[in-house]
């Protein structure tokens, strides 16, 4: 009943022990309190209990009750860190029972091997009590051991023989009334979906855990942990650090389990140095190599020590002695079976590079290498890195440029198994060395044309397909319509400073639960199907068109320049003080959005011509006089670049890649399409451009007031030529998907977008904030605008700054006049900052506007 419904088991065991009990019923009571305390409560606590039945066992005189006890406590021994009395406790259980009692005691010990990390050993008992637990017809233990041989099976490797035993044990579940074993058994699902490289699948069995553990009322310190691994396969590091971190702290409040803090503090470790916080990453797993090696545990010891040594090298350490210590744990690794052997392999050979000695590099990379044939995606992706670090030490540009095209590609198909934009957009970063490599060995071989290719490889991937839409959630649809309600409230009550605590709670727990929903979607896109060309790219720029793709090598920007059929390189700056520049540009536009700060033109014009030095270097005079088009790296999605001298007076539009803007150029506009005018609620100047807009497209549909709702607003949106939506525009560092339009109930976020089966052909964002992007994984960005950008929509105005929302108005207007008279969305904002009154506001209300694509 204890892992059946928890408490009531725990209850009902008090209940007995009131009662003055037989020493035989006192021992099953305090056997069962000592379960329920060491699964979920205090291990000290358990271990008196535990220690209380076996005594009264042994009064009993009852050998096949001793036995069972023996190998509870010797459980709870070793989840307490005191592993040779674990192991002597489950031996001398063994040894009391013959039969149906020593197949579960053999499963018990089954169990502390495989959390002691001694694999072999525990598949070994696992296979002897399956076949006489199932003769003796014992549904519920032969689902526990099918499920316990499944997961071994797992931390070996053999994800198809762990989904067989799954498979067999689900079918057992649901013949019994055991909820907390059927949770731990979608928790399995959700290990084994991950290990087979199915994130979205496991996110969503994880979830599904979670819930029926909350149902039960028990803590979930394995399902901590086995998220962590997924959301850091994710790319959701500081997420995971997170959740490890505040189940950490749960477990030393209630004094739980030694083992699940070690290994949480090993979840912990390598969250963090994914996170580039690489102190935080050497304390946590220093502190769980201490307790594993208290514990016996050679296993984790070795995993938690490869993570150690990862983030001493990230810390800049790296010597003589990291490589061996590195080598002896790549080959203890290899020993037990364990999947991680690989890449322990490919840091040493790393660390042996850094240091010059080639010959011990290649034989560990040699060793790591191997990997790139089978297994899971990012077992074979660091075996191409292997490879391609290889064939770089060995001088063969040729063969680094092949091991790169082949570990992107392997990354590649594991992307678009991901329906989320979010996670496809985070995965990118696993593939960073690759893409890395490949650039360098283009820089080398001096040909601008394939570092340009290598450069798109690795550029805006995110942006490629899609985004997957569920077509029927009734549930996302539920929780997005309850977040809009909340959000709006939230709102309202802080514009009339009351306190919203409650609605920001609700809020952030509305938010978790649309997020989770989006990335449990698997991916049914297939991306763009063909490869980046640079012969396409040429022969599609006019003559008189440049564009200016920006790479990032070794810190430095490199200009690859685009036009009259050549690709030429340029180098300029450095990418740190462009950013830094480009924060000083920004702080400018705040400063010169407010009437009276003339004084501060000066200097943002000054920043601007610095920032061209940085990001063009000599390309800034090889423009000509024609349109550029502008493809940054995504750590500069923050450069108005309409400030920069050369680009000041001409057509400018920017693109996250030369890709994307060449899937603008080539986006058809609806037929007879709609004109769409937006008005949202709050705004200084009420919208003052919409009137006016309205006369100018006779027959626009405008929604303004109780009309701007957001499902009306999606409604219209979907498919139309032109929108142009006038609204308080936020946008969230902290998530950036939620980033926001405000709306007559609500905002209209990313998520919303996303679920367009075709956004606008071009889109107009007069108001802040619109243009402003997280930049996540590798060179990917977040945001309103790049949600918009994959969904059909050719061209985007928006603004990545605060601007001054009267000085709006006559921009918009003279935008439009523009686009009626034919122009494209870079000609007309061109057209319509040279329109503007010549002081500081008017000006940096043009600066602060971009044009996106190529519509």
């Amino acid at each position: 009943m204890v892992f059946a419904a928890p408490n009531d088991a725990l209850a009902r065991a008090e209940g007995v022990l009131d009662a003055d009990p037989s020493p035989l019923r006192a021992s099953v009571a305090h056997q069962v309190i000592g379960i329920w305390q060491r699964d979920w409560g205090d291990i000290r606590i358990a271990l008196h209990h535990l220690r209380r039945a076996r005594d009264l066992a042994a009064r009993a005189e009852s050998a096949e009750r001793e036995a069972d006890v023996l190998a509870t406590l010797g459980v709870a021994l070793v989840h307490a860190g005191r592993t040779q009395q674990g192991l002597a406790a489950l031996e001398r259980g063994v040894e009391r029972v013959s039969g149906h009692p020593r197949a579960r005691v053999l499963f018990r010990r089954a169990y502390a091997r495989w959390v002691l990390g001694h694999h072999r050993e525990a598949l070994e008992d696992v296979r002897r009590a399956i076949p006489v637990l199932r003769q003796a017809d014992d549904v519920i233990w032969t689902a526990r051991a099918l499920t316990l041989r499944a997961t071994v099976h797992l931390a070996l490797g053999a994800v198809d023989r762990a989904d067989a035993d799954f498979t067999a044990a689900e079918t057992l579940w649901d013949t019994t009334g055991q909820e907390h074993d059927k949770a731990d058994a979608v928790e399995s699902r959700g290990l084994a979906a991950f290990r087979s490289g199915d994130i979205p699948a496991a996110l969503r069995l994880l979830d599904e855990a979670e819930e029926r553990y909350a149902k039960l009322g028990t803590p979930t310190f394995m399902l901590s942990i086995r998220r962590c691994e997924v959301l850091m396969a994710a790319g959701l590091a500081p997420e995971a650090l997170a959740e490890a971190d505040a189940a950490i702290a749960v477990l030393d409040r209630i004094g739980g389990q030694s083992t699940r803090k070690a290994e949480l503090l090993l979840a912990a470790a390598t969250a963090a140095r994914l996170a580039g916080d690489a102190h935080t990453a050497i304390a946590r797993a220093d502190m769980a190599v201490r307790l594993f090696t208290g514990q016996r545990r050679p296993w984790w010891e070795a995993h938690a020590r490869l993570v150690l040594i990862e983030a001493r090298v990230a810390a800049g350490r790296g010597s003589g002695r990291l490589v061996a210590d590195t080598a002896a744990v790549a080959e203890r690794l290899a020993s037990f079976g364990a999947p991680a052997a690989p890449e322990a392999s490919l840091l040493a050979g790393r660390i042996a590079l850094g240091l010059g000695w080639r010959a011990d590099a290649e034989r560990h990379l040699a060793l790591a290498a191997r990997s790139r044939r089978s297994g899971p995606p990012l077992a074979r992706m660091t075996g191409w890195a292997a490879q391609a670090l290889r064939a770089r030490a060995a001088g063969s540009g040729r063969g680094v440029l092949e091991a790169c095209r082949r570990g992107l590609d392997v990354l590649d198909a594991h992307r678009m198994t991901l329906g989320a934009s979010e996670l496809r957009a985070r995965a990118s970063a696993q593939g960073a060395e690759l893409a890395a490599l490949a650039q360098q060995a283009s820089l080398e071989s001096g040909g601008p044309r394939r570092l340009l290719v290598w450069s798109e490889r690795w550029r805006a991937t995110a942006l490629s397909a899609p985004p997957t839409r569920p077509p029927a959630d009734p549930q996302l649809q539920s929780d997005l319509t309850a977040f809009r309600e909340i959000a709006a409230r939230a709102e309202a009550a802080r514009m009339d400073a009351r306190p919203v605590p409650a609605l920001e709670r609700e809020q952030r727990r509305l938010e978790r639960e649309i997020r989770a929903r989006t990335l449990h979607m698997r991916g049914d896109a297939p991306g763009d199907g063909h490869r980046f060309e640079p012969g396409r790219l040429l022969d599609r720029l006019a003559d008189d068109v440049r564009l200016v793709e920006l790479a990032v090598l070794d810190g430095r920007v490199q200009v690859l320049l685009c036009g009259q059929g050549r690709v030429r390189r340029y180098e300029a700056g450095l990418l740190a003080e462009a950013e830094v520049e480009a924060e000083h540009v920004q702080a400018g536009l705040r400063r010169l959005a407010h009437p009276g700060a003339e004084a501060r033109l000066p200097v943002v014009e000054a920043a601007g011509r610095r920032l061209e030095e940085l990001l063009l270097g000599p390309a800034a005079a090889q423009l000509g006089d024609g349109p550029v088009v502008v493809v940054p790296p995504a750590r500069l999605h923050r450069v108005p670049w309409a400030l920069l001298p050369s680009l000041r007076e001409r057509v400018v539009s920017v693109s996250p890649s030369a890709s994307s803007w060449l899937r603008a150029r080539e986006t058809q506009p609806p037929p007879r399409g709609r004109h769409v005018l937006v008005r949202g609620p709050g705004l200084a100047t009420g919208g003052a451009e919409v009137p006016h807009l309205a006369v100018r497209y006779g027959g626009a549909v405008v929604l303004e007031h109780a009309d701007a709702r957001v499902p009306r607003v999606l409604e219209e949106l979907d498919g139309a030529e032109l929108a142009h939506i006038a609204a308080h525009g936020a946008f969230r560092a902290d998530s950036p998907l939620f980033s926001s339009l405000r709306m007559a109930d609500g905002p209209i976020v990313v998520h919303d977008f996303e679920r367009l089966a075709r956004s606008p052909y071009r889109i107009i964002l007069s108001c802040c904030d619109t243009a402003r992007f997280a930049s996540v994984g590798a060179d990917e960005l977040l945001g309103l605008v790049t949600a918009l950008l994959p969904l059909g929509t050719a061209g985007v105005v928006a603004c990545s700054a605060p601007v001054n929302d009267a000085a709006v108005v006559p921009l918009m207007l003279a935008l439009h006049k523009g686009l009626d008279a034919g122009l494209s969305l870079a000609e007309a904002l061109r057209d319509a900052r040279s329109a503007l009154p010549a002081d500081a506001l008017h000006r940096a209300t043009g600066w602060a506007f971009t044009a996106f694509g190529a519509a």
